[in-house]
């Protein structure tokens, strides 16, 4: 019953930002890089941030995390509605990630780990942000995760917030999840979860010691990553939106069904995560079989990019 409350609350609050959103028409309009055909209301991820706040109220959340979200939050929310200027996101995103390592740094010992992981927190919240092109990828990506990292003993004080962060996730997906979307994640939902998740992430790593936690992400990454490597190699400019990612390509090039390749990385991140854990395992660092895992990733990446992209572009990683 508690948990059925918070999941109607979370479900009302969703459906009173649809009316606002028509209202103050915060709507994504399709342009010659958009994967999607009709205007569809943009921000539906700010049902992500209430989670987050809602844990906190509940106790189930510490307060710099609460506080680090609701910042990006606000800021990418302004931000899906009227584009800001690059300096006042910057500093916010400065901001919360100091909030989000200061609290993790409350039960562990970052030490000079922290300069460190201000750049990689920040990066990977770009990362997936980028990554957020086609309907259902972003949320079914993160439930994926959201439903390893509750499976972890070392997140035990956490799985409260997990939970409610999955309820969200839910509904979000209810209105994501389909053919034709009836609202996007927007900044304000890819940025905030992304710094959920990577939160999340930062804490399993240091209190287990084990760096190969980080595999729980490693589609997002090789896709991420390779793709910066490529645009950098083409002497692009990497800041600029574009449509050359490898789930770009399946879907506008190879015309594959967006909610087939959405559910295609859920699934096969889902296979990897409970591979390492259920089958190879994640007790100590396994450096052979990560080796492994790594080749045949970048070459299972390669051949299938070589594949998707364009045959005018067959210039890229060749």
């Amino acid at each position: 019953m508690y948990y059925f409350i918070l999941f109607l609350l979370l479900l009302a609050a969703q459906l009173v930002y649809f009316q606002i959103a028509k209202k103050f028409s915060i709507i994504d309009k399709p342009n010659e890089r958009s994967s999607h055909t009709k205007p569809t209301i943009r921000g539906g991820g700010v049902v992500f941030v209430l989670a987050v706040f809602l844990a906190w109220v509940m106790g189930a959340a510490t307060w710099p995390l609460a506080l680090g979200i609701l910042l990006v939050g606000v800021v990418s929310m302004v931000d899906d509605i009227q584009p800001l200027h690059q300096l006042p996101r910057i500093t916010v995103h400065l901001l919360a990630t100091g909030l989000l390592i200061f609290d993790i740094s409350q039960g562990t010992s970052l030490g000079y780990w922290i300069p460190v992981l201000f750049f990689l927190l920040i990066g990977w919240t770009n990362l997936f942000n980028f990554m957020d092109g086609i309907n259902g990828i972003t949320v079914l990506y993160a439930l994926v995760s959201l439903l390893t990292f509750y499976q972890l003993p070392s997140l035990a004080s956490d799985k409260e917030l997990i939970v409610l962060v999955g309820m969200s996730c839910v509904i979000f997906a209810w209105f994501n999840v389909r053919k034709k979307a009836k609202t996007f994640a927007g900044d304000v939902g890819s940025i905030s979860m992304a710094m959920v998740l990577g939160y999340l992430m930062i804490k399993v790593v240091f209190i287990t010691g084990n760096p190969f936690y980080l595999f729980f992400f490693s589609l997002y990454g090789v896709d991420a990553c390779m793709t910066i490597f490529v645009r950098l190699a083409k002497r692009e400019n990497i800041f600029q939106p574009h449509r050359t990612h490898l789930y770009q390509y399946l879907a506008n090039e190879k015309g594959f069904n967006h909610l087939v390749i959405s559910f295609a990385y859920a699934f096969l991140q889902l296979f990897i995560n409970f591979l390492w854990l259920y089958a190879i395992g994640l007790e100590e660092i396994q450096w052979v079989p990560g080796l492994i895992f790594v080749v045949i990733l970048l070459l299972f990446y390669y051949f299938l990019r070589k594949y998707a992209k364009p045959a005018e572009k067959n210039i890229e990683l060749s």
